[in-house]
C-alpha cells in the first residue's frame, strides 16, 4: 500500500523533531542555570 510511504517517513521526521527539542531543552537548562522555570 502507499499508505506505508507517508505514514513511516512522517514518523520518523516527528520523533526526530520531539528528540531535537527534547536534546535543546537539556542542553538549555544545562547550560544556562540561570534560568528557572
Amino acid at each position: 500500500d502507499y499508505a506505508y510511504m507517508t505514514v513511516f517517513p512522517g514518523l520518523a521526521i516527528m520523533v526526530t523533531i520531539l528528540a531535537l527539542n527534547f536534546l535543546g531543552d537539556g542542553l538549555r537548562d544545562a547550560l544556562d542555570p540561570k534560568l528557572k522555570r
